[in-house]
């Protein structure tokens, strides 16, 4: 599957969304999101703070989505032509 070279995030083969990174930048967004996923199991302790974890993950979630948005080829369901 040919992708533009300019996003950082291709389109996957079937379904709706991304795939893995395919610059070194999506690389890099991806490696700073399991780490601040990681990071904040310590600053947020789910067993003591149970909803303020899960809301920093899914604040961190939507950024993730939001960078794949503005950095990757457009979203749409694929059936696995192209």
């Amino acid at each position: 599957m040919q992708t533009d070279a300019r996003y950082w995030f291709p389109a996957k083969r079937y379904g709706w969304g991304w795939g893995f990174p395919a610059r070194w930048q999506g690389w890099l967004v991806l490696v700073a999101f399991v780490a601040l996923v990681a990071g904040g199991a310590f600053v947020f302790r789910p067993r003591e703070h149970l909803v303020g974890y899960l809301i920093y993950v899914a604040a961190l979630c939507f950024e993730l989505v939001a960078v794949c948005w503005l950095t990757g080829e457009p979203p749409r369901w694929r059936w696995g032509e192209d």
